[in-house]
């Protein structure tokens, strides 16, 4: 089931991108001083696809966003979520083992935008991020995802350990990183299917979604910081998921 979620796009790559993943664009709104190739690439998709593109006062896009939107916005149909379901469906469609990236709490929303990029970058086949307390799709998400938001399912749900028992029924592996694991990420077999929880800043994983994922992993911290920004954490668990990938799925066995 899909649920209506942000209709304004801010933005030169998140519109391009937009336009790109043929998401239904109403209007493009560029700033008089807009300028450069990607304002060009974005004018040329918009043309091709028969959308249109109005010159306006850069004031009045301060107005319709509070993320910096760098000259372009676009007014969008509504984005819309799915179900957990449907992103193990559209894995399944592929015919591939489902890949899914599980947020617990990422309240900065440049956070949940990098890590939505990184989920892109890496192969994952869905977001799952909670409805509450939380981080949501807004402009801002959008814009630091540089479109990815557009190419990635994202499945907003109210109760993030049911949706976690969900994908368990279906299949998968659920590993959550955790500062105080036992074993460290490149010591375990991370291969699809499977799905990775990343808790949100400061806090990381709330005690119900430590103790329903099948196993946790550590990061190793060799400085003088606790642990890395979550985006950041999350890209080195997902490239870590590709690698086990293209190498047979064989996890290195050095000790931290």
């Amino acid at each position: 089931m899909e649920r209506e979620v942000e209709s304004v796009i801010p933005g030169r790559r998140a519109v391009l991108e937009a336009l790109r993943a043929n998401r239904p664009i109403r209007k493009v709104l560029l700033a008089r001083t807009a300028h450069g190739g990607v304002v060009r690439e974005v004018i040329h998709e918009a043309k091709r696809r028969g959308v249109v593109v109005q010159s306006v006062d850069p004031h009045h896009l301060n107005e319709l966003s509070p993320a910096a939107h760098q000259g372009v916005i676009a007014l969008a149909s509504i984005r819309r979520t799915v179900d957990v379901d449907d992103i193990v469906e559209a894995a399944q469609r592929r015919r591939e083992a489902p890949f899914v990236l599980v947020l617990d709490g990422v309240e900065d929303p440049r956070n949940l935008g990098a890590l939505i990029r990184s989920a892109d970058a890496a192969g994952v086949h869905g977001v799952v991020i909670p409805r509450h307390r939380a981080a949501g799709l807004t402009p801002a998400v959008a814009k630091s995802s540089a479109g990815a938001v557009e190419h990635v399912l994202i499945a907003t749900v109210t109760n993030l350990v049911r949706s976690i028992e969900v994908l368990k029924q279906s299949g998968l592996w659920v590993v959550g990183a955790d500062a105080a694991a036992a074993e460290t990420y490149y010591a375990v077999r991370l291969v699809p299917p499977l799905a990775l929880v990343m808790g949100g800043e400061g806090r990381g994983l709330s005690r119900l979604v430590r103790e329903h994922c099948d196993q946790l992993v550590r990061l190793p911290m060799r400085g003088k910081v606790a642990s890395l920004n979550v985006s950041v954490a999350a890209g080195v668990l997902l490239y870590e998921v590709v690698r086990q990938l293209e190498s047979g799925g064989t996890p290195s066995r050095a000790r931290s």
